[in-house]
């Protein structure tokens, strides 16, 4: 069962953007963040920094999440 996406703003580069992610994916960003010690914002530049042009923000942090998932 899929639930819809849930709008969140973040602040990168000095500027406040909304991400959509589905519940599910943000519940486990913000896990990913609190292990890391980081900051979510900090986190979200990290992956902004490292995806490629091609990717949206969104994508890249899906992607992120369920590599680091898959590395556990």
């Amino acid at each position: 069962m899929s639930t819809r996406p849930v709008k969140h703003s973040v602040t990168l580069k000095g500027h406040r953007t909304s991400i959509s992610l589905e519940p599910e994916f943000w519940n486990a960003f913000r896990e990913i963040a609190r292990i890391r010690n980081m900051p979510l914002n900090a986190l979200t530049a990290e992956i902004d920094a490292a995806r490629g042009i091609d990717r949206g923000l969104a994508s890249a942090i899906r992607v992120y999440v369920l590599e680091w998932h898959r590395s556990q």
